[in-house]
């Protein structure tokens, strides 16, 4: 298995293989949350006008993403894992829309098998990429709106990478590594309310979801769902 590891927007845009689009901070924890809150699928679109039209013909139940970090206008919630907790979206369809995360989806058009990446669902994707056992994988770490390099997605890709590799990374490490970038400041600034504290506590529980969010065209959009592979959320 050939590991490659690439970034931002034009990593998304050429990779190739079996692709895992990192968002850490905050799209892939976000759709993890949903998950283990009982969504029944996510749609993931590159622009707010694309969710909102989506919703508006029925085609999901709920818009979820982010502008530079705020929820857009006429969306339902933000882009936060935090806010998702207390959400009611059992049994519904999201789309979801951010400038990393969904965006780096949609251009990853040379992909055999989409992954949404986040340090929730680490072990799970790696053990869901291993049991395909590809011959080539591309790890994006997205970045600050796919064009700014950020350390969270950035260990994330390197924590996939050990993990395909067979290593054990010390996972207080990563989170050590993790905290010590730039991004990780927004979080519980007074100044910036819309990055709510919990989002980061929840961004870094790693390996808390026992599911990796695969990712396929259906009916011509791109939707995530718990990968078929995996367990059942723990009680």
């Amino acid at each position: 298995m050939e590991i490659k590891l690439a970034s931002l927007l034009e990593g998304a845009e050429s990779a190739q293989g079996t692709v895992v689009i990192i968002d850490v901070y905050r799209a892939f924890t976000t759709a993890a949350v949903a998950f283990l809150r009982g969504a029944k699928k996510i749609i993931l679109v590159a622009e707010v006008e694309e969710a909102i039209a989506l919703r508006d013909a029925g085609v999901g139940d709920l818009c979820v993403g982010e502008v530079d970090g705020k929820k857009p206008e006429g969306f339902d919630h933000n882009n936060s894992p935090f806010e998702i907790c207390r959400a009611d979206v059992a049994g519904k369809t999201l789309i979801q829309s951010t400038r990393a995360g969904t965006v780096g989806v949609c251009a990853a058009t040379g992909a055999d098998r989409l992954y949404g990446g986040s340090l929730v669902v680490g072990r799970a994707t790696a053990n869901a990429i291993l049991a395909e056992s590809p011959e080539v994988v591309t790890l994006v770490a997205m970045g600050w709106a796919g064009s700014v390099r950020t350390d969270e997605d950035e260990q994330c890709a390197l924590y996939l990478r050990n993990l395909l590799e067979g290593r054990s990374p010390d996972l207080d490490a990563v989170r050590a590594l993790v905290e010590a970038g730039a991004e990780s400041t927004k979080f519980g600034d007074p100044e910036q309310p819309h990055f709510h504290i919990r989002d980061k506590e929840i961004a870094l529980r790693i390996d808390a979801a026992p599911f990796a969010l695969a990712i396929e065209k259906e009916d011509g959009l791109w939707v995530a769902r718990k990968d078929p592979m995996s367990g059942e959320e723990p009680s």
